[in-house]
């Protein structure tokens, strides 16, 4: 089961805007809302890649999750009420929890009329990466009813297997051997929206008048690709985008009109992800736990949320669950915040601990090889770049060397996602429940990562992270209902990631939404927060666009 998709979207590099504005022959601003496309910005540089395929986490375009492909069930992480029914209408585990029983909603369509059975849920669990080691079996007992059997109990899963599995219809996928390979650029879905035209530039998708709820009332929506994020900005400021989530250090110069609202969720974890186990096959200093604290203690928190951040973002816990919403899973205090302040004289007497000694230059080193880590982030996500830099000049304040870099958006992915790297700048999601296992379960075990050279396809453990410890007290977490238990187990992980920091963490990054409140309603606010709106997050952007109505 994949996590929900997402992005950390802050692109700022050179550009203009007149790129975006000749992607359609007529500005949002211009016409009526209810006939014109909502315009969205969810992170796409361009070329825009021509790929729907569900399987390709971090690939497919943004609203193949959510508006084209579904989940049974949708979960509010900004909420701790039950998941709301999409394919599913219910579902309940046996008392051993072994054995989950769903029930889905009658008389559904695929987006081209075949129906959409439980038949195709059953296709969907045991297609592809979709397949769980531990199902022992998967049966349709009816047209609307699927009963799934573990090895193992799934109580803790149930966001991964409900929320974050895309199912897909058996009579296309099924014709499918190397779903890997397959950029699935006609897609057929469940959504809310399908397809209507694709150009590198911008891709636009239409109301599925076959979904199960109706057509949505905001029959278009147009998916722009834009190379700067001032652009974007320019934008949403003269009203031809209307919806974007990125990075925009002074809001109020976007806000001020009154067209234009804002929301700031500080949810998901910037860190510095690392290659980190030797054993995987990752090479580096950094795969010296030593060497990860060191740099844990050397680096200004403070000082990177104020000019990196612009002041937005939130401080970060080496516990990976976010505070306060999860405070009752973390039982040792220490690690609820990460330091906020250098102390290099701790750093080096870390270092020193472990057998480094500090050379002439003043940097650190072992058996005459010194410590020089590389160290990359997207250009143009200058959030990350000014992190990245900062980063850099505050661990050479403690004998550090780390090279700060940056690549290009293609150039990125490829190393974090087959482990050919040291370290880079990354953004990790939170958990779509008020519980930390699909942070534990999707992050950090062995089953979620691969060895260097191969891509994960049971999770996104990207810094090749393998401890015995961690992989027990999850498997120990997902298989109880018993608080206690599952705290224990959870202490256990805490205790062991909060020393190895296979991903260091940095701030909570700032999620910043803008969207148009002058020519559509019905976005999520304050005192109805159904959905996190922010456009690149799978499922919940799907949930916000089926809300949306023109304003009249």
């Amino acid at each position: 089961m994949h996590r929900p998709r997402t992005r950390v979207i802050a692109l700022i590099a050179a550009g203009t805007t007149a790129l975006a504005l000749s992607l359609t022959a007529c500005s949002p601003s211009s016409g009526d809302p209810s006939t014109r496309p909502l315009r969205v910005w969810s992170g796409s540089m361009t070329p825009i890649n021509n790929d729907f395929n569900p399987f390709h986490v971090d690939t497919a375009t943004h609203l193949t999750f959510g508006a084209i492909y579904e989940p049974l069930f949708f979960f509010n992480q900004l909420s701790a009420d039950p998941p709301v029914g999409l394919i599913g209408d219910s579902y309940s585990y046996s008392d051993d929890g072994t054995q989950l029983t769903i029930t889905i909603k009658p008389g559904q369509k695929w987006s081209d009329g075949k129906p959409l059975t439980a038949a195709d849920v059953v296709f969907t669990f045991g297609y592809g990466s979709n397949v769980d080691p531990d199902m022992t079996s998967i049966e349709a007992t009816d047209d609307t009813t699927v009963v799934i059997g573990y090895s193992t109990p799934k109580f803790t899963a149930a966001s991964l297997i409900l929320g974050s599995t895309w199912i897909v219809p058996e009579h296309i996928w099924s014709k499918i051997d190397d779903y890997m390979s397959e950029t699935n650029q006609q897609p057929v879905g469940s959504g809310p929206y399908k397809l209507k035209a694709f150009t590198d530039a911008a891709y636009t998708v239409e109301a599925n008048e076959l979904f199960r709820d109706g057509a949505p009332s905001v029959k278009e929506v147009q998916d722009v690709g834009i190379d700067s994020n001032q652009s974007s900005e320019d934008l949403l400021k003269t009203g031809k985008l209307d919806w974007v989530g990125q990075f925009i250090a002074n809001p109020d110069s976007v806000t001020a009109s009154g067209a234009i609202a804002t929301m700031n969720q500080q949810q998901d974890p910037t860190v510095i992800v690392t290659c980190a186990d030797a054993a995987m096959g990752c090479t580096g200093a950094q795969t010296d736990p030593a060497v990860r604290q060191a740099i844990n203690v050397a680096i200004d928190r403070s000082t990177i949320r104020e000019k990196a951040f612009a002041g937005l973002a939130g401080e970060s816990s080496p516990a990976f669950a976010l505070l306060p919403r999860d405070e009752k899973w973390v039982s040792d205090s220490s690690l609820a915040t990460s330091p906020q302040n250098p102390d290099a004289a701790s750093a080096a007497t870390i270092l020193e601990a472990a057998g480094y000694t500090k050379g002439s230059d003043g940097f650190y080193g072992k058996g005459g090889t010194p410590i020089e880590l590389d160290l990359f982030s997207p250009d143009g996500w200058t959030d990350y770049n000014d992190a990245a830099k900062l980063i850099s000049e505050q661990a050479a304040k403690a004998g550090i060397r780390i090279n700060a870099r940056t690549v290009s958006e293609a150039e990125y992915w490829t190393p974090i996602s087959n482990g050919d790297f040291q370290m880079a700048m990354y953004g990790l999601t939170q958990s779509l429940v008020p519980d930390p296992f699909s942070n534990y379960d999707q992050y950090f075990t062995t089953l979620s990562s691969a060895k260097v050279g191969d891509e994960p396809t049971k999770g996104q453990n990207y810094s090749r992270y393998s401890n015995p410890v961690v992989d027990a007290a999850v498997k120990a977490a997902g298989a109880t209902q018993d608080e206690a238990i599952k705290k224990d187990a959870y202490a256990s992980v805490q205790t062991e990631i909060a020393r190895d920091l296979p991903y260091i963490p940095i701030v909570l990054n700032a999620s910043q939404s803008f969207f148009n409140v002058k020519d559509f309603t019905g976005w999520p606010s304050d005192d109805d927060l159904y959905a996190a709106p922010l456009p690149y997050l799978s499922t919940a952007s799907a949930i916000v666009l089926t809300h949306l109505k023109p304003a009249k």
